[in-house]
């Protein structure tokens, strides 16, 4: 297992089955995003990325949290550009070319909302809880916080939880569409879903999110054929396309 040590403060990574789940690990306060922790998960992300034999990346949070927020003492002095850095770890996840989950164990709040939000998909534990809490503390959402929550759960979801303090436990979220689904042991079930998209061409699956992207903003279905039909053209003349079909036509015909 390798990590990214900084005192306390640290996020490890250990790949399966060509996942790579990256656990932010700070103890003392229930893994809240400081600048270190921050640096560390956007450092992990890239290696994650640049390692090969890696197709998702799933983000958890050391037992008994996911991730407690800011840093309120950093925050209290921060300008611009220092909330910019804070944001670089989750906009890391955000801006990730692979697949990646939100294992979400305990409390998402603030900060950890944006970091479960940043997420393709997010899966909860018994334990998980999602919190928005700028508002109560007197604090502005950042880090793209308030187009991530429209995104996901829609104007009415968005101010149920921004404006009007609702937390919702696992079930709730999942009822609101804030998690694909809960689960008994979530990092287990996030490591599962990965490797099934690890095991798809690794640049194929790369592309796809980059259309899945480009065609979310689209208004039309004619729109998005025109962008997949370059790219579809494009994969069934790889090579894995054609390996993958001859092994799938080699089963039909012993079947």
């Amino acid at each position: 297992m390798a990590d990214f040590p900084t005192s306390d403060i640290r996020v490890l990574r250990e790949t399966t089955d060509g996942v790579a789940v990256l656990t932010l690990s700070y103890p003392a306060r229930r893994n809240a995003m400081n600048l270190a922790l921050s640096e560390l998960l956007e450092a992990a992300v890239a290696e994650a990325v640049a390692d090969p034999e890696v197709g998702a990346i799933v983000v958890t949070g050391e037992d008994p949290g996911f991730c407690a927020g800011g840093d309120l003492a950093e925050l209290a002095t921060a300008d611009a550009p220092t909330l910019q850095r804070v944001y670089a770890g989750f906009l890391a996840v955000a801006q990730c070319p692979l697949p990646t989950i939100a294992a979400v164990n305990g409390a998402a709040v603030g900060a950890g909302m944006n970091l479960a939000l940043a997420a393709d998909v997010r899966l909860a534990g018994p334990a998980a809880r999602f919190d928005a809490r700028f508002l109560p503390l007197g604090i502005h959402p950042g880090g793209g916080y308030t187009w991530m929550a429209h995104r996901v759960l829609g104007a009415q979801g968005a101010a149920a939880l921004t404006l009007f303090g609702e937390v919702v436990d696992a079930q709730e979220a999942q009822r609101i569409g804030l998690v694909h689904r809960t689960v008994d042991d979530v990092v287990a079930a996030a490591v599962e879903m990965g490797a099934r998209a690890a095991a798809n061409p690794r640049d194929l699956t790369i592309a796809t999110k980059a259309t899945m992207r480009l065609t979310a903003g689209l208004d039309t279905q004619g729109a998005a054929v025109e962008i997949e039909v370059r790219a579809q053209a494009e994969s069934v003349h790889s090579p894995e396309f054609r390996t993958r079909l001859a092994a799938l036509q080699a089963k039909i015909s012993r079947s």
